[in-house]
Order: structure tokens, then sequence, then C-alpha cells
């Protein structure tokens, strides 16, 4: 879960100054369908054994130390209920090569609301210093051989989808290694209108 990108822009010293946390979180968008399905088959074709297991999004906040979660809960729901729905449209392809192995979708449409999601959610209980600039993106090849990346960028160099995203996801780092939804919150709802996932 990764939404920055290959521009240094500080270094990490929260983890320094106030010890392990018990968890991480993450906070993405959800590409809904039927493009999602798309983008799966895409990743797929491209040879990434991460496309059956990543669902497609756009990361807002990525692997943030969680040091208390009710107040984490409690900022993430208060950021979703200010925020409106707004459209995304995607065009084109760009890379972080050779800094970093990944093909991505441009957003040509929305790119400022996520990054003034990513501004107040990066606060308060989540604040910290990034390694490097956020950029929100969706990723369509990440860390496959250099052909499939550079198939990745030829194929979907005039790839173009629009869809409103009304959500985010709150994600916690659980021990096994994979990321678990803890809550699905809808912007502009109020809290006990979003879906906390207790199972």
């Amino acid at each position: 879960m990764s939404s920055t990108s290959p521009h240094r822009s500080g270094s990490v010293t929260d983890a320094s100054r106030r010890g392990d946390a018990s968890s991480c979180v993450g906070i993405t968008i959800p590409v809904p369908e039927p493009l999602a399905d798309t983008l799966v088959a895409l990743r797929a074709s491209f040879g990434d054994p991460m496309a059956a297991l990543v669902p497609p999004h756009i990361t807002l906040i990525t692997t943030t130390p969680a040091w208390d979660w009710d107040e984490t809960i409690e900022h993430v729901r208060s950021v979703a209920h200010e925020q409106q729905p707004f459209e995304v449209r995607l065009h084109g392809t760009g890379s972080f090569r050779p800094v970093s192995p990944v093909v991505f979708l441009q957003l040509v449409r929305g790119a400022d609301a996520c990054v003034d999601l990513h501004t107040r959610l990066q606060a308060g209980p989540l604040e910290r210093d990034l390694a490097f600039d956020f950029f929100p993106h969706v990723t369509v090849a990440h860390d496959v051989s250099d052909a499939g990346m550079d198939e990745a960028e030829r194929k979907l160099a005039s790839f173009e989808a629009s869809f409103e995203v009304q959500s985010m996801g709150l994600y916690e780092h659980v021990p096994s290694g994979l990321w678990k939804l803890r809550e699905e919150l809808s912007f502009g709802e109020d809290t006990d209108r979003s879906q906390a996932v207790t199972h």
C-alpha cells in the first residue's frame, strides 16, 4: 500500500520519538466495479502476482503507526464527515522507474481532492514525516519484469475511465502481513451511517 512518489521530502521520525505502535494504518479509495475487474485483469496480464490479492485503489495514507485506535478512528470519521463526493478521471500512464518498479494510471481529475484528503488525514494522531511526496495514482504493475512494465505503459497509454469517489476504507496492517478493513467511511455522512467491519 503506497501513495508516495520517489521524490524525497523528509524522513520518518515519529517511531524514534514515540516508540513502537501496536499496528499500522492504511487508508484507501476503492476503485468501483466494473472498472475494478478490468484493472485486475489488466494487472494480471502484465505478470503481476498481486493482481488477485490487492484490489485496485488510490492510497491516501500508507503504513502509518497507530498509537491510539479510538483516536485514529474518530479522526478519520471526522475527515470523512467533512468530505463531499468527487469525481476521479484516469488517463494515461506514468512510472516511478528507475527509483521504484511501478507503473500507474494518472489522475487527470480528482488529484487535488486526493491531496487535500491526504493532508487532512495525515494530521493529528496520524501525523508523521514522509520519506517521499504524496502522489495519488492507481497502480497497474508493480515489481514485474521490465518487459511487463513496458507493456503496461504502452498498452494503457491512452486508457481513460472516470468514477465517483463516495467513500474511503480504513485498514489495519495485522501481524500476518495482510491488510484488514476496519471501517468503510462514506463521505458527508454521520458516523453511525459508516460501515464498521466487525468480522
